[in-house]
């Protein structure tokens, strides 16, 4: 899940909460949508393959 901070760069959070927090992770903050995007992608990759 991407979101806009106040600032204007992107935040990447996990789709799933955090059970001990109940709120989500904070997977990487980004300038661009985009670098945000690619590091989603990354992050699934790594899930999945390792």
């Amino acid at each position: 899940m991407i979101r806009k901070l106040p600032d204007g760069q992107f935040r990447l959070y996990s789709r799933k909460t955090n059970p001990k927090t109940g709120r989500r992770r904070n997977l990487g903050t980004f300038a661009s949508r985009a670098a945000a995007e690619r590091h989603e992608r990354a992050v699934q990759f790594f899930k999945r393959a390792h």
